[in-house]
């Protein structure tokens, strides 16, 4: 029993040696990185600046929607295209798939461009 209590001793000592050395091992060595500007520019103000992020961030979420929707084009052209090799789909069927699927990626494309040059 003795000898248990002398095993936890030691991990207790090791393990509280391993913990306060951690602070002087996570210290950053030089200065913390600097917040970049939006792709506008930093702007003359905060609000101009807070635009410009606001900005940035509409940008990206326009490009998650047309990733999306291509996505989405992909995997309807792909049914279509295992359904071919059961017989519930025909060929004609899958050209007009991928043409109305690249149809509305270019529209949606297109209408976020224009909704984004809005901003």
């Amino acid at each position: 029993m003795n000898w248990h209590f002398s095993r936890f001793k030691m991990l207790s000592t090791t393990t509280s040696t391993i913990v306060s050395t951690l602070p002087a091992l996570a210290q950053a060595k030089g200065k913390l990185p600097t917040m970049e500007d939006p792709s506008r520019g930093a702007g003359k103000g905060i609000m101009e600046t807070m635009q410009n992020y606001g900005y940035d961030i509409v940008m990206l979420v326009a490009l998650l929607v047309v990733s999306s929707m291509f996505i989405g084009v992909c995997y309807h052209a792909y049914t279509r295209y295992s359904e071919i090799h059961t017989g519930r789909s025909t060929w004609g069927q899958f050209g007009l798939s991928i043409a109305v699927g690249a149809v509305m990626l270019v529209v949606g494309i297109w209408l976020l461009s224009k909704a984004t040059g809005i901003l």
